[in-house]
């Protein structure tokens, strides 16, 4: 329940009773006549919720009416037992009583979209928040991370589907959507044939993406990848890719190598973007141009913390000095390796995961007096103003607006905020798509 008692939360939901109360009937039980867990209810709920009144032909909308029917029903019998408010009993009533937190979420849907896409390998919604800038309603996500899914809720008022590798998850994808969108992982390619096709694709996750072409046909898709996909097996997995892209049904474009730093943030990121126009359309490769990548615009203080960031953010003494000797040893090597600070009219190394990630974008940043510890550190917490970047600034790294909604700890967000792409890049080259649909009749203004 939320703070007032009187209105559910899914977000309290999920964190005090999802482990705990399940609930039970024909509609909750999959084809094998397992329980959904309680996330995926979620999906099929909040979907269901975002688009019923749109004329969008949901595979679950009768399965998501009789849950939601079940939930209310338990809610109100929750709520009676502490002689807590109801409300009126109708669709209505349904969603401001159940996800009150779903139609509160900051980025919804425009009230009258101009196209429709999916979102997939959808992590904190980057794809989407570039589409819907753009006038397009996402009819479908999908992730697997369940922390990722709490941010993307938090943020666009749905709860993404789970495995895509799944049939059960690809068969809740409606028919007749435009176009697809994917930051499909990049995980090892088996490719002991010779015919670098769509069958070779199999036991890896673009197949998925590649299948859910094939069988749903959507007029244009937009991939992004690490630009690592170009060279990885001396070209041989890039190839398939666009082999099987060429199969299934699309004419593709010359996919093009972009970098973030030319569209408005300060990250030097780069990224391999593919397109592609089914080709029953009649669109040439020739008619599709990426956007054009302009001077760097902005630089590292530009999108710094307005306010003095806690001590947490700032590198212990023992700390820095492991960072020291680490980076003296590559260099005796000859490597590259190691920490590395970024001037306030710096542009950032690229935010990734794991690893060095976060040491790779140190600052120096004075402005924060106290410096007591609150975490356990060893030594002390250094006074030369070193610090991480906080997630708030790696958000603004990725083009994230300042009411985009970190609703989890800071160990997920910078993964999440890492794992993202770069909302303005993708912006830039969706409207690019978008243009060549309009110049052949396939979007409306």
């Amino acid at each position: 329940m939320s703070k007032d008692k009187t209105t559910f939360s899914l977000f309290d939901f999920c964190k005090k009773k999802a482990d705990k109360v399940q609930i039970y009937g024909e509609e909750t039980l999959d084809e094998n006549g397992n329980i959904i867990p309680f996330i995926d209810q979620a999906a099929i709920m909040t979907h269901y919720l975002q688009l019923h009144n749109k004329n969008i032909d949901m595979p679950y909308a009768a399965q998501a009416e009789g849950i939601l029917n079940l939930w209310y029903e338990f809610i109100k019998g929750e709520n009676n037992k502490k002689n807590c408010g109801m409300v009126a009993e109708s669709t209505a009533g349904m969603q401001t009583y159940l996800f009150p937190d779903l139609f509160q979420a900051p980025f919804q849907a425009p009230a009258n979209p101009k196209f429709t896409f999916i979102d997939l390998f959808a992590g904190i919604g980057g794809f989407r928040m570039a589409f819907q800038n753009l006038g397009g309603e996402c009819v479908f996500s999908s992730e697997w991370d369940e922390q990722a899914k709490k941010t993307y809720y938090a943020n666009y008022g749905d709860v993404p589907f789970g495995d895509i590798t799944k049939e059960s998850t690809k068969n809740k994808i409606p028919q007749d959507f435009d176009i697809l969108c994917a930051g499909f992982p990049c995980q090892a390619f088996s490719l002991a044939g010779k015919r670098l096709g769509f069958e070779e694709t199999r036991g890896t996750l673009f197949f998925d993406v590649a299948e859910i072409l094939r069988r749903y046909q959507p007029k244009a898709f937009f991939l992004e990848n690490v630009k690592g996909l170009m060279i990885h097996d001396k070209g041989k997995t890039f190839k398939t890719i666009l082999n099987t892209l060429d199969e299934v049904g699309y004419v593709v474009p010359d996919p093009q190598l972009v970098n973030a730093m030319y569209f408005g943030v300060p990250q030097h990121r780069e990224r391999i973007y593919i397109v592609g126009f089914r080709k029953d359309l009649g669109i040439k490769k020739e008619d599709f141009e990426y956007p054009e990548q302009k001077e760097v615009t902005k630089k590292w203080i530009d999108v710094r913390e307005e306010n003095p960031v806690p001590a947490k953010y700032y590198l212990s003494t023992t700390y820095i000095d492991t960072l020291k000797r680490h980076k003296a040893r590559h260099e005796a090597k000859g490597n590259g390796f190691g920490y590395d600070i970024i001037p306030d009219d710096g542009i950032a190394h690229a935010i990734v995961v794991g690893g060095m990630g976060r040491e790779c974008n140190l600052v120096i940043d004075f402005r924060q007096k106290d410096l007591t510890p609150t975490t356990r550190i060893k030594g002390e917490v250094n006074k030369k103003g070193w610090r991480k970047m906080t997630p708030r600034e790696w958000a603004r790294l990725q083009g994230y607006p300042d009411n985009f909604k970190i609703v989890v700890a800071d160990a997920s967000a910078y993964k999440q905020f890492g794992n993202s792409v770069a909302v303005p890049a993708i912006q830039a080259t969706a409207a690019q798509l978008l243009k060549t649909l309009k110049e052949y009749g396939y979007f409306r203004e």
